[in-house]
C-alpha cells in the first residue's frame, strides 16, 4: 500500500458521527489515543495530511514509514500543517505497513 492509497482509506470516515464518537470516548492527555484521529480525521486534520502527502518528493513518499523527526517536522511546516497530526498519520501508515508485511 502506497502511502496516497493509504490517506484514501481514510477520507470516507472523515467527520463521521460515529468515528468522532470513538474519539471523544478515548480522548486523554496521556497519548495513549492518539491514533483514535485516524478512526474518524476532521475534514481540517485531512485536508493537512493531504497536503503533507502532495509536497512529498518521491523518495519521501517511497519510504514514509522511515522518515525522520526532522523530516516530517520538515514537511508538516512546508504544507502548513500541524506536526502532530502529520506524525500521527505516518505512524498510523507504517503501523499499516508493518501489519500488512506480517501478515505475508
Amino acid at each position: 500500500m502506497t502511502i496516497e492509497e493509504y490517506l484514501r482509506t481514510l477520507e470516507p470516515f472523515v467527520d463521521d458521527a460515529y468515528g468522532q464518537r470513538i474519539r471523544k470516548q478515548f480522548a486523554g492527555m496521556d497519548g495513549k489515543s492518539e491514533l483514535a484521529m485516524l478512526s474518524s480525521p476532521s475534514r481540517d486534520e485531512y485536508e493537512q495530511m493531504a497536503r503533507a502527502v502532495a509536497i512529498m518528493t518521491a523518495a519521501e513518499r517511497t519510504n514514509a514509514e522511515r522518515l525522520t523527526d526532522e523530516q516530517v517536522e520538515r514537511i508538516a511546516i512546508d504544507a502548513r500543517a500541524d506536526k502532530a497530526v502529520i506524525a500521527i498519520f505516518l505512524n498510523g501508515y507504517a503501523i499499516r505497513i508493518s501489519n500488512s508485511k506480517n501478515k505475508r
